[in-house]
């Protein structure tokens, strides 16, 4: 006997399930008919034709202001995730909002309530003005103190501090000391010494590449050399090197790239000379900023403003 009255009982409940979601089916508003649409508004109650109106009224409101894009204010949005709340076919009375963006509100603004809600009134007292500055003046006078050391030294004064408190206080007092030099340091303590070289690449009236060798001084920024070819390589390089440096007027280092045309005739010169080679990373034009910079001005100042003819 109490199998069949559970089972009944599941049976009604399975009716009821499929009855409500016929009726819900049957009431959802029609867009695509008016008649439908007002046959079916006739079966719905009174307070959700209300909340729907005024959901609908809101969305003109905003598509009144006549912008290709309505901007949402905050107020806007709240507006729209509440009265949603209480349509219960509001997915089909959104217009100009997308339902997924309906729900992204409802979470930020779930997000604001539960975070205005948390930030309840801390039981456990703060700690000391004197305990700060204690941790402080303990961070920069031992660097190589971590956390851990300077809450060790704080419990035996009797002071409880956890680490997580002890790392925020000295976050704000202890600078990241950088290791090793930088590139940018190296350029500028021995920037008298360095030279830069690059190629330019132009194309000249009748759509032929011509290519400029240039050498420029990272101290004053001046061009020491210019050299333009049709057909660069590694031997007419290295010439170039050659005639920019003579009776001994060259530099101890020499930045350049890994292009192909850089090859031993290159790299022989520059040893006969006592330069030292210094190519760039793959893909590291900063590390040439001179030359890229001078590229950038030349094309700027003059080669967008002129047509070039021939080498000369």
């Amino acid at each position: 006997m109490a199998r069949v009255l559970t089972h009944i009982l599941r049976l009604k409940d399975f009716c009821l399930d499929v009855l409500h979601h016929r009726f819900v089916r049957w009431t959802k508003p029609l867009t695509s008919s008016l008649l439908l649409g007002t046959l079916a508004d006739l079966s719905r109650s009174k307070s959700q034709l209300i909340a729907e109106n005024a959901l609908l009224r809101q969305q003109l409101i905003i598509l009144s202001r006549q912008v290709k894009r309505p901007v949402y204010r905050e107020a806007d949005r709240v507006l729209l995730v509440l009265l949603a709340r209480v349509v219960h076919t509001w997915k089909q009375a959104l217009f100009i909002v997308q339902p997924d963006t309906l729900l992204r509100w409802h979470r930020e603004l779930f997000r604001l309530v539960w975070k205005r809600r948390s930030k309840a009134a801390s039981h456990t007292p703060k700690i000391a003005a004197e305990t700060i500055a204690l941790i402080r003046e303990m961070a920069v006078k031992n660097r190589l103190w971590g956390a851990e050391r300077i809450r060790g030294e704080l419990l035996k004064l009797g002071m409880h501090v956890c680490k997580r408190t002890i790392q925020k206080y000295m976050r704000r007092v202890r600078t990241p000391q950088p290791r090793g030099q930088k590139w940018s340091t190296f350029l500028h303590n021995h920037a008298a010494a360095i030279w830069s070289c690059d190629f330019l690449q132009v194309t000249d009236l009748f759509f032929r590449p011509l290519f400029a060798f240039f050498l420029i001084e990272l101290k004053s920024r001046r061009v020491i050399h210019v050299g333009v070819t049709r057909s660069p390589s590694d031997p007419w390089v290295a010439q170039q090197l050659r005639e920019a440096t003579p009776y001994g007027q060259a530099p101890k280092y020499l930045i350049c790239d890994n292009d192909s045309k850089f090859g031993p005739c290159f790299a022989r010169v520059a040893t006969t000379s006592a330069i030292e080679i210094l190519n760039t990373p793959y893909h590291a034009s900063r590390a040439n900023a001179i030359c890229e910079r001078f590229l950038r001005s030349v094309r700027q100042a003059c080669l967008d403003h002129l047509l070039i003819l021939h080498e000369k």
